[in-house]
């Protein structure tokens, strides 16, 4: 089960998020023909502009989720997961008859 953060967690969280994620765009921003450049070195650069896309989805990820639970948005969790139904629910049989 997930930990849950209360508002003032989240808020703590966000501005975090939020100082990373401008500071991830304003270097993306601040030069992208220097960052061009480098990409198309060759070699492990290649995997530059893979990693700079995980990074952003992961601190901009991290800045609207905490946004949204210090704004007291959660999801709504149903009563009954897939687990407790799949372990209810019976697996049909097979059966075969003779007719005499």
């Amino acid at each position: 089960m997930a930990h849950e953060l209360t508002k003032k967690q989240a808020v703590i969280r966000m501005i975090g998020f939020g100082i990373a994620s401008a500071a991830v765009y304003a270097g993306a921003f601040y030069d992208p023909n220097a960052f061009v450049e480098l990409c198309s070195r060759g070699g492990g650069y290649t995997a530059l502009p893979i990693a700079t896309v995980l990074l952003v989805s992961f601190v901009h990820g991290g800045f609207a989720s905490n946004l949204w639970t210090a704004l007291g948005i959660t999801a709504k969790v149903p009563a009954k997961t897939a687990q407790a139904v799949k372990t209810q629910t019976k697996r049909p049989e097979a059966r075969a008859t003779l007719n005499a």
